[in-house]
């Protein structure tokens, strides 16, 4: 037998020229570049964007026998389309808001809630538009928008500015009662609250239970806030027929498949459908006029119906890895700013999507809000963006991420440089 023994492959070693061995393939060389500055950027920065690849896909899938419907069989991209458009505007304010500095998000915060605020008055205006009881549109000529959207992205930003700057009296309750709870969050909420948008008013509650946590602010005096949260709650239920009904069929007390019950039960249906490998992309049965807002709040139910179980279960990864580079950003980060702020948007678009996907699987009752980046929906896909357009801005933050993106080469150039040169004509 020889008396060398082969090296193992996943503990190779070079040598550098300095002296010093390199290890390559092995765990440690994995977790080396994971620890590197410009991972939560471009980790969160390649989940923004497949999210929003697979919404736009299963947008057209879920919408085209509406649009064909409503336009006479002329086309099936009328939902498509405008989802595209609002994708391209949202890239457009995600790219600029990855370059914005941490020091103006701060400068912008009360400007951002307050035109919010503004916007979320007019409303209650001729301008305003209801769905199923809830007054929480604006119709401007062709275009509808959903004001609370921005208050969402408002209320993270006004919250990190106001508690960081007060982080060192926050053991006290006044400083976290004035004024960040009132009037801010007061004004905020209770403008949505008006306009009875239960569902909005839950994410905007989680939103401020975020940046509360998020700031240190102690655990005891969350007992208090979500007693008082659940009692508004409860109270919004008991005073609206509409949820009362969502109730009683989220309880089994109606199943009737024409009526409240439809929603949910069509879109159990779907899933059950699609088993364990689906149907095939647009091949989807529920679509066909059973399953109402397909496109919408319930496409996760499209999602399984027509990929099956491992498509659902890629889109719960994407968010787990959405919600793991939030906490990486966290964790990595001495700006208290930055700190409360990503938890923030971090509980918007998590709690968001875990309402979304409790509904349609059924361990909680309709509410009727969007899956973040997937559902159709111009105001919610946009200010989303926006938002993670935000965090990639706290991203760079990082200390070494912005001198180490600038140092690489684009894409562009690396591809030109590859390239043959032309030989050139003589004349």
């Amino acid at each position: 037998m020889s008396s060398t023994t082969a090296a193992s492959p996943t503990a190779r070693t070079s040598s550098r020229a300095d002296g010093t061995t390199k290890e390559s393939g092995s765990v440690g060389g994995v977790l080396r570049r994971l620890d590197s500055p410009v991972t939560s950027y471009y980790v969160l920065l390649s989940v923004t964007v497949v999210l929003v690849v697979i919404g736009l896909i299963m947008v057209l899938s879920a919408s085209s026998v509406m649009s064909l419907i409503q336009t006479n069989n002329a086309t099936p991209y009328v939902y498509f389309q405008k989802q595209l458009q609002f994708a391209l505007l949202g890239g457009v304010a995600m790219a600029v808001a990855a370059h914005v500095p941490v020091r103006r998000w701060k400068s912008m915060s009360m400007l951002i809630l307050g035109a919010s605020m503004v916007l979320q008055l007019l409303v209650f205006t001729p301008l305003g538009v209801s769905v199923n009881g809830n007054r929480n549109w604006l119709a401007v000529g062709p275009v509808t928008i959903q004001p609370s959207e921005f208050a969402k992205l408002g209320l993270v930003l006004v919250g990190a500015t106001v508690l960081s700057a007060r982080r060192r009296r926050l053991g006290q309750l006044r400083h976290v009662v004035v004024p960040f709870l009132f009037p801010i969050t007061l004004g905020a909420v209770g403008l949505v609250l008006v306009g009875k948008d239960l569902g909005t008013v839950m994410i905007l509650g989680a939103i401020v239970a975020a940046v509360l946590f998020g700031s240190g602010v102690p655990v005891r005096w969350f007992a208090w806030g979500g007693a008082a949260f659940s009692a508004m709650a409860v109270t919004m239920i008991v005073t609206s027929s509409n949820r009362l009904q969502r109730f009683d069929v989220w309880l089994g007390k109606d199943t009737n498949p024409y009526g409240a019950a439809r929603q949910p039960i069509h879109g159990r249906y779907a899933l059950a459908d699609g088993s364990w490998w689906g149907v095939g992309l647009g091949a989807s049965r529920e679509k066909w006029q059973w399953l109402p807002e397909a496109h919408n709040d319930f496409i996760f139910a499209i999602i399984g119906e027509e990929l099956g179980l491992p498509g659902t279960l890629v889109l719960l990864g994407l968010f787990c890895a959405l919600a793991l580079v939030c906490y990486r950003i966290v964790s990595r980060t001495d700006d208290m700013f930055i700190r409360i702020a990503t938890a923030g948007v971090m509980a918007w678009i998590i709690f968001q999507a875990v309402i979304n996907i409790g509904a349609v699987v059924g361990l909680l009752p309709v509410i009727g809000v969007p899956l973040p980046l997937v559902s159709y929906g111009g105001s919610s896909l946009t200010t989303t963006m926006l938002a993670l357009g935000m965090l990639l801005s706290f991203a760079r933050a990082e200390p070494g991420c912005s001198e180490i993106l600038a140092a690489k080469p684009s894409v562009v150039r690396r591809s030109l440089a590859v390239l043959p040169s032309r030989p050139r004509l003589r004349r």
